[in-house]
């Protein structure tokens, strides 16, 4: 039978005496008493549990530098900053694409202040909201109006609402999954719509909307732009042109979904063309739709450009308001639409700076971060992607590092130390051999990188078993 003493040592302190403990070093333990004490007994029965398993107690000292640690974690992001190294210059598992400099400034010098959202300042009442970014969107797309939203879903969402129970006439090819598993008829059918299939998988013209056009089925015809996938081989799609004058002949409207859209033309940087907003606006449709955060290289956000009088009505539709994004993305959507007005986006928008970067630069650059790295390292010629749903097959050289941790050493076991470090790094495997790919790199970081993956090796290598 246990002792006393035993049984004694057994039980955790209470939470009052590490509490008490806590006041010798941390003033606010009495004015944020709630927090302090929530934070204490989640340590406790947390060492309650270890001990029940059999291991020794720990001091009250080391209990409560533990809440002390904990709760100074709360008031992290509890998101870390990574080195892309993927190749992959739109990542949607690294929060797709980077801010620009002068984007991340401003927002962040808006952030800890009152800001003119919905204000005149001319006369000091409520006024459009922040309509810098909608007026930068008219002026790149040559729509008559623009509204932004929080992501793409919802602007094609809201444009979709526009039929109210109408029908939307959709080719078969087209009901694609978005990703996170939203699909096309998914949406279409959560606005209230009803879902009309025109067409086959692989092939539709534009008279197989003619039938659902003249008997009145359909107020709408939504085309939707495959970005994140291809199709080759017996494959049809309608003339634009031609599908938009056989839907107004009968009143219906067009809404064009790009999904990422772009601003620049791809073509011009050795990647296939993507469709642009003002081309198909040109191409008739009465509405267009497209991402901020993939290939315009922003916030999160979504975009509906074209005819006024629809925009309008989206604009008054209620749930266009538990659609709209806050002061913060309104402000970094208007700082990254105005470097394209102010032709920089090349030169300081991340994802277009990564496109346009020559293979020449890369090297370089390589060659610098390998011999920092020591002889684990070569230079090796490699291939990215856009990614995050853009331009799918499409590719581009680049340049990298490819690293060898020697016969005991494995790939995993590195990618592994590699997004441990600090900072952390995320690579590939290629061959057997992690690489690092430095068209996703920012070259500001390449010393960090460096370091970092110095130590990864070292680490990997000195981990592996005998």
């Amino acid at each position: 039978m246990p002792t006393k003493r035993s049984t004694d040592r057994a039980r955790p302190p209470s939470v009052e005496r590490v509490l008490a403990e806590l006041r010798g070093t941390d003033a606010a333990v009495d004015s944020e008493a709630a927090a302090w004490t929530a934070v204490v007994r989640d340590v406790i029965d947390g060492e309650r549990a270890q001990l029940a398993d059999g291991a020794g107690a720990r001091a009250v000292a080391e209990l409560a530098a533990e809440a002390r640690e904990r709760l100074g974690a709360f008031a992290g992001a509890g998101i870390e900053s990574v080195i892309n190294a993927t190749g992959v210059m739109v990542h949607t598992n690294l929060g797709r694409a980077p801010w620009p400099a002068v984007v991340v400034a401003g927002v962040a010098a808006l952030a800890g202040d009152h800001v003119l959202l919905e204000m005149d300042p001319a006369n000091g009442r409520r006024g459009a909201r922040a309509r810098v970014a909608e007026d930068h969107l008219i002026a790149l797309t040559g729509a008559e109006d623009a509204l932004v939203t929080n992501n793409n879903a919802a602007a094609v969402a809201l444009a979709v609402g526009l039929v109210g129970r109408g029908g939307v006439a959709v080719s078969r090819g087209e009901l694609v999954e978005i990703g996170g598993g939203v699909r096309i008829p998914d949406i279409i059918r959560r606005a209230g719509a009803k879902l009309i299939e025109v067409g086959t998988t692989n092939r539709t013209r534009t008279f197989d909307f003619e039938a659902s056009l003249a008997d009145g089925r359909a107020r709408a015809v939504l085309r939707v732009h495959p970005s994140n996938f291809t199709m080759s081989g017996f494959t049809e799609s309608p003339d634009p042109v031609a599908l938009a004058d056989l839907a107004h002949a009968h009143g219906a409207i067009v809404i064009d979904d790009l999904g990422s859209g772009a601003l620049l033309d791809t073509a011009a940087y050795g990647l296939a063309h993507e469709p642009m907003p003002r081309e198909r606006l040109a191409a008739r449709a009465d509405l267009v739709t497209f991402s901020g955060d993939k290939l315009v290289g922003g916030p999160q956000a979504g975009f509906v450009v074209g005819r006024a009088d629809l925009v309008a009505r989206i604009r008054r539709d209620p749930l266009a308001r538990a659609m709209r994004p806050d002061k913060l993305t309104m402000a970094g959507v208007a700082l990254t639409l105005g470097l394209y007005r102010a032709g920089r986006a090349t030169a300081e928008i991340p994802v277009w700076r990564m496109i346009a970067t020559p293979v020449a630069a890369l090297r370089v650059r390589a060659e610098v971060v390998a011999t920092r790295i020591g002889e684990a390292a070569e230079v090796v010629e490699l291939r990215s992607t856009v990614g995050g749903g853009s331009l799918p097959g499409e590719t581009l050289p680049s340049v990298g590092v490819a690293l060898s941790v020697g016969a005991r050493g494995s790939a995993t076991r590195l990618m592994a130390a590699l997004r441990q470090g600090a900072p952390i790094v995320i690579g590939r495997i290629e061959d057997g051999r992690v690489v690092l790919d430095l068209r996703t790199v920012e070259p500001g970081r390449d010393d960090e990188l460096a370091a970092a993956v110095a130590t990864a090796v070292a680490s990997a290598v000195l981990a592996a078993p005998p």
